[in-house]
């Protein structure tokens, strides 16, 4: 591991390759968007409720706990898959789960009335995009554009609301047609899915395709097409410094970089591009 010179940079693949780059890959939520900051606080409870009406023996923080790790383990992939865990989860504890389409469209009546405000003052213009954007998201953007690279976006929130998210945020701008999100037939989308059709579509090679995501999957699939991996530990937060648990994980996942944010977004594309 090395702390690049006068950044915040954590290196943890010296031989990585840089300058090659001719795709780059977002994640959305916590990689771009800060509009369902929080979500995990309600997904997580809701879960931890569901889980106790089964009668299990099991207390709400021992609940929280497995709860958590597999919600985690799976962020990244569509939310219809935590929620599949969650019905498997009710089973395993004798209880009769509900079908997970029904969990998902629960959690999101829930995280919308955290969310809701937070729309609504960026559709009337009372507060700007960069409010609710990663810090240095836009400038990153404009970096990567200008060196003409193909953007890709791809989430496991619904298409309709990324799609939303990302025009209201002033972002979609820099991914054209090449956004992705969450569909209600599942099979048919997977990040692993928009990976092997970025590289067959541009016919790259692995070390052609660099991507920067907070979740544990995008990290983990851009490793396994031999791309490079950013892995953005956002502090959601404060919006600013490592959330060290969020770092941890995506090092886990294979991470080649780990930053906080992109407020050294000419650095670290300079650097990423061997302009250094």
């Amino acid at each position: 591991m090395t702390i690049l010179h006068d950044t915040d940079f954590e290196i943890l693949r010296s031989d990585l390759p840089r300058g090659r780059f001719k795709s780059v890959l977002f994640d959305f939520d916590g990689t771009l968007s800060l509009i369902r900051e929080g979500w995990p606080q309600v997904m997580i409870p809701m879960m931890v409720e569901i889980l106790r009406e089964t009668g299990t023996n099991e207390t709400d923080d021992e609940l929280a706990r497995e709860v958590e790790e597999f919600v985690m383990r799976l962020n990244g992939r569509q939310t219809i898959y935590q929620m599949m865990q969650l019905a498997d989860e009710v089973r395993q504890r004798g209880g009769q789960p509900r079908d997970p389409l029904e969990y998902k469209h629960r959690y999101h009546e829930l995280l919308m009335q955290r969310i809701r405000g937070r729309i609504a003052d960026l559709e009337s213009g009372r507060v700007p995009p960069a409010d609710w954007t990663v810090p240095g998201s836009h400038a990153i953007l404009e970096q990567l554009r200008s060196r003409g690279v193909s953007l890709y976006l791809a989430s496991g929130t619904d298409i309709a609301f990324v799609r939303k998210e990302a025009k209201l945020l002033g972002v979609s701008e820099y991914f054209g047609p090449h956004i992705y999100g969450a569909l209600d037939d599942y099979q048919n989308f997977s990040k692993k899915m928009i990976v092997e059709r970025i590289i067959r579509e541009n016919e790259l090679r692995g070390e052609e395709l660099l991507g920067f995501g907070d979740g544990f999957v995008e990290i983990e699939e851009v490793r396994r097409a031999g791309g490079v991996a950013v892995a953005v530990a956002s502090d959601e937060v404060n919006r600013r410094g490592i959330n060290t648990w969020k770092r941890n994980r995506l090092v886990q996942a294979g991470a080649d970089i780990v930053i906080p944010e992109y407020r050294q977004h000419e650095r670290l594309v300079q650097w990423l591009f061997a302009e250094d």
